[in-house]
Parts: C-alpha cells; structure tokens; sequence
C-alpha cells in the first residue's frame, strides 16, 4: 500500500485500507501507516475534544503514543460509495482490554482523510497535545482539551431511538 496504484475506493479496497491502517499501527510500521494517510487527515477524539490536522502530526501523535498497546480488528464495514468505513477494535494494554469504534473518510484516491475515535470511557488528554496544532490552523478548531470542561448534559430517555446504531448514524446504508 505505498503507491496510488494499489488503492481503491471500492468496498474491499477501503477494508483493506483500514486492516493495513492497524497492522501497520499495531506493528509500529510507521512509514507504511503513513502511507494509508493523506496530507490534510484530520483526527478526532470527541469524548476528549482533541483534534489533530496534517499527517505528519497525526504521526507524531502514535509514535509518541505511550504504552505497549496492541491492537485487534473485530469487525470493518465500509459504504457502497467507497468514502467511509468503520471499524470496531480491541486494544491490549497489558492485562487491560479495551473496545473502541473507529469511523473513517477517504478522498477519491483511496486515502483516509478523516479518523474519528470513540472509546467506553471519557478520559483527560495528554498533556502534550496542544502541540500538534501549528499557528496557521483555523480558530476553533484546534484542540480544545485546555477550555473549560462543562459537565454532560443527559439526553431525556423519551429522546433516544435505540432502533438507530451509532454505525447508522454516521455511515447510513452500509454494507458488510
């Protein structure tokens, strides 16, 4: 996956972009996880209010990631567009086993160009992050770990549809 020709925007191409997305993290295989990234990809950790722009900062984010994590796939369903997937993970960090939700953007060549995280818990940011934010990045939208947090306002129950996924929500007609 280090040349344009070998991506796709199909179905399968966008999996494979993802699986190769993880191997490559998991293996600390920098330079080809890289490669599964355009310039302009944007991060998101919304439980955190992180946001982190350009590839070569969303690089230095993971390289700089602390732990002995280990990463596994569970499941990537992507659009039939070709320009979204997501992906359910579990990650090992020592005895301690994690389950996220990845949602991923691509551009025409195959390139992810967005990644949004959701974990089980809300959990403080590294300090350092407001570091991977250069001057020239649009006010408000940078990370904003460093504002005052408010408290969650919960939603009424007569408000919530449990017949909607949070999958739907984000990738409407997916398919596996």
């Amino acid at each position: 996956m280090t040349d344009d020709t070998s991506r796709s925007t199909t179905t399968a191409g966008l999996r494979t972009t993802v699986e190769t997305y993880w191997a490559t993290a998991d293996a600390r295989d920098w330079e080809a996880f890289a490669a599964t990234l355009a310039d302009d990809v944007v991060y998101e950790l919304p439980q955190t209010r992180e946001r982190i722009g350009g590839k070569d900062r969303y690089l230095r984010f993971n390289q700089e990631y602390p732990g002995d994590w280990h990463v596994r796939i569970e499941r990537i369903v992507a659009d039939a567009e070709g320009r979204q997937a997501a992906a359910r993970t579990e990650f090992t960090v020592g005895p301690e086993e994690l389950h996220a939700i990845h949602f991923f953007t691509f551009d025409d060549r195959g390139l992810i160009t967005g990644v949004t995280d959701f974990w089980p818990e809300a959990y403080e940011p590294r300090r350092a992050a407001s570091t991977w934010w250069s001057a020239t990045d649009p006010p408000g939208r940078r990370h904003q770990a460093d504002a005052r947090r408010r408290p969650a306002r919960p939603r009424p129950a007569s408000r919530l549809d449990h017949s909607v996924t949070p999958l739907q929500v984000y990738l409407p007609g997916l398919q596996h």
